[in-house]
């Protein structure tokens, strides 16, 4: 099973390194035989790398962020308190993660267009947070009901107040939750390809996904720099991910299992 998901990685790693001499020989080798960075270089100097490096870092990290608050805030009103539409609130929660992305594209490229928000990245920012949120609150909402309801109880017995012991108590409880939940919100922002490419037109505003395209013209696919490319704009997210895997698994297992 590991060899079936890596060898499309390993594959793409290989290709990058290659001469293209290497790259369509026949029979297929398995090991770079002059392993070179051109591909990697060719691919950083192109017109607008370093410009849609910038474009997907804000986008991934905007969406992140303001899912992360926003989607804290309504996962904790939603596991604490009980009020009037809160049953429809979680419907309208699983509904819209239920909704195919490819059905919304053109109302919602309508919609921004009216507000005057087409290719910025705030309406792109504003777009994705559409479909992270629902994703986050779920989430987050299954890791706070972990937390027991006592301890914030407690904080306010000591003086605190709701807003103190949600920041002083449930924050640093649900660090690993908030770690898990920003990987996959991240993921989904770094990777999507549709909503991006309709939304903005502008060359340096594009992210990575999209000038990845650029390496298939009319006169052929230039494997070696797509490959590159393809595998700069995955090793964010893979350091990232490395980073905190530890804190992903502890997050998890522990918003699986109500205590």
């Amino acid at each position: 099973m590991a060899a079936v998901v890596g060898f499309p990685v390993y594959w793409m790693v290989l290709t990058a390194f290659r001469p293209a001499s290497e790259i369509l020989s026949l029979p297929p080798e398995f090991w770079p035989g002059s392993p070179t960075l051109a591909n990697f270089t060719r691919a950083m100097s192109t017109e607008t790398f370093w410009a849609n490096v910038r474009s997907s870092a804000v986008i991934g990290l905007g969406t992140v962020l303001v899912s992360l608050v926003v989607g804290t805030l309504a996962a904790f009103a939603l596991a604490r308190f009980r009020f009037a539409g809160r049953k429809a609130f979680v419907v309208v929660i699983l509904t819209v993660q239920m909704i195919p992305l490819a059905a919304l594209v053109i109302p919602v490229y309508l919609l921004l267009n009216e507000a005057g928000l087409t290719d910025s990245l705030g309406g792109v920012i504003l777009v994705y947070l559409v479909f992270t949120l629902p994703f986050t609150v779920w989430m987050l909402h299954g890791f706070i009901a972990t937390i027991p309801v006592e301890l914030e109880e407690a904080a306010m017995v000591d003086g605190c107040g709701r807003l103190t012991a949600f920041v002083r108590v449930v924050l640093p409880l649900l660090a690993p939750g908030l770690v898990a939940t920003s990987v996959f919100a991240m993921v989904q922002a770094w990777n999507e390809y549709v909503l991006v490419y309709v939304l903005l037109s502008t060359p340096e505003k594009q992210t990575l996904s999209i000038w990845l395209v650029s390496f298939q013209t009319s006169f052929g696919t230039d494997y070696g720099g797509l490959m590159a490319g393809a595998t700069l704009t995955a090793l964010p997210v893979v350091v990232f991910f490395l980073a905190v895997h530890r804190k992903i698994a502890a997050g998890l297992a522990t918003g699986a299992v109500k205590g």
